[in-house]
């Protein structure tokens, strides 16, 4: 899949990597390499997985999620999981992702975010 992701540099540092249509094994492995890379390039306090614009996920795509994860835990930066749809948020809550992507989306107050232990 072309242009999966798209990665925006925010004023304060903050990295946000958007995910755009499905997230599988024909393209985990880029979604992976963004998210790396973005880490890698801008070595950024905070880095948002927005899956605002994601229609789809499988256990490869969790996997690159993951890696994004571990990637950032190794270099001391906060990340988080945002705008995941209801179904998304069904699939980290049942795999127990929420847990460590620190969830928040609509309707969330931020506690999610404080409990996220990328940081």
């Amino acid at each position: 899949m072309d242009n999966s992701i798209r990665t925006t540099l925010a004023d304060d540092g903050t990295v946000t990597v958007t995910v755009i249509g499905e997230i599988d094994y024909s393209n985990a492995d880029e979604v992976a390499e963004g998210i790396r890379d973005a880490i890698t390039d801008w070595s950024p306090p905070t880095v948002l997985v927005d899956l605002r614009d994601a229609s789809f996920i499988d256990s490869t795509g969790l996997g690159a999620l993951i890696d994004g994860y571990r990637t950032a835990t190794e270099s001391d930066i906060r990340y988080l999981v945002v705008n995941p749809s209801p179904t998304f948020r069904r699939v980290l809550t049942v795999t127990g992702l929420n847990e460590f992507f620190g969830l928040i989306g609509a309707g969330d107050t931020g506690a999610e975010a404080s409990r996220a232990t990328g940081a």
